[in-house]
């Protein structure tokens, strides 16, 4: 349990590439009930253990549930660090003809996101990459998605793209303490030190801060996807952190075709011949 309790930590008060209202396991951690992880696993190959998936010479990596900055990967939490080995073990494995990542997520952290979206965008050309969604890819999943080849995002019909946006959230426990009588006292060594915990009121100075912070986020990740995807950034910006579905997505240039995931498999495999 103690990698359930590292993702809450993790994800609590600090800037997130997230769908809000997808954010169920992410409570359920910080509440403790959320599931135990169940680790992805695959076959071993003739004298190593892969860390994806390979049919028939195309490797298949998981890009699933709420996404962090960590080592490991389950069915509803995955790192990036877990996804970067694998994808860069697939680029160098001789036997891997095409890498797919197979992504249903509504995001996660904004920290190694966009580094991992650069390792991704800078390895086409090695082999072909295709990001097929077998749902939803939202915020930093879509980034991540976005840095497959160009013409090779495929999307169902009602699966989801988008939500190209950061979010911060500061509670302010500050009055339910008063009430029971609690008063806490940050002793400190610089006058920003103690901005954004949860014990007393974010002030307007830290306010501003936080939110720049939050703009040049949002703004690299703007970028990152006007890059990956050849589109106008103020196209992508216009967007103003939406969620489309199938078709909607593909008209805004957010993805390539509307397919089901085992269609736009076989159509990659076809593509290999």
């Amino acid at each position: 349990m103690s990698q359930i309790f590292e993702i809450a930590r993790r994800l609590s008060n600090r800037p997130l590439a997230l769908v809000q209202q997808e954010a169920d396991l992410l409570a359920a951690a910080l509440r403790g009930d959320a599931p135990a992880p169940q680790a992805f696993g695959y076959g071993r190959g003739a004298e190593r253990e892969r860390q994806y998936g390979l049919i028939d010479g195309v490797a298949i990596i998981p890009i699933r549930g709420v996404l962090f900055q960590g080592g490991w990967g389950c069915y509803w939490a995955t790192g990036y660090d877990w996804i970067r080995r694998g994808f860069l073990a697939a680029v160098a494995d001789p036997e891997v003809r095409a890498i797919v990542l197979d992504v249903n997520s509504p995001g996660g952290e904004v920290a190694g996101c966009f580094d991992l979206a650069d390792t991704i965008y800078e390895a086409r050309g090695a082999k072909p990459i295709a990001a097929i969604l077998s749902e939803n890819a939202y915020s930093a999943a879509y980034a991540l998605a976005s840095s497959a080849d160009p013409g090779r995002i495929y999307v169902p019909r009602t699966g989801g793209t988008g939500s190209i946006g950061v979010i911060w959230m500061h509670v302010d426990w500050s009055a339910a303490l008063a009430e029971f009588g609690i008063k806490v006292t940050f002793i400190t060594y610089g006058a920003c030190k103690a901005d954004g915990h949860p014990e007393i009121p974010l002030s307007k100075e830290a306010r501003m801060r936080f939110q720049a912070d939050v703009d040049m986020m949002g703004d690299l990740f703007v970028e990152t996807v006007a890059r990956n995807r050849g589109l106008p950034a103020a196209k992508v910006r216009d967007t103003q952190a939406a969620t489309f579905l199938g078709q909607q997505g593909v008209a805004l240039g957010l993805a390539d075709a509307v397919m089901a995931p085992d269609a736009a498999f076989l159509a990659l495999l076809e593509e290999l011949g």
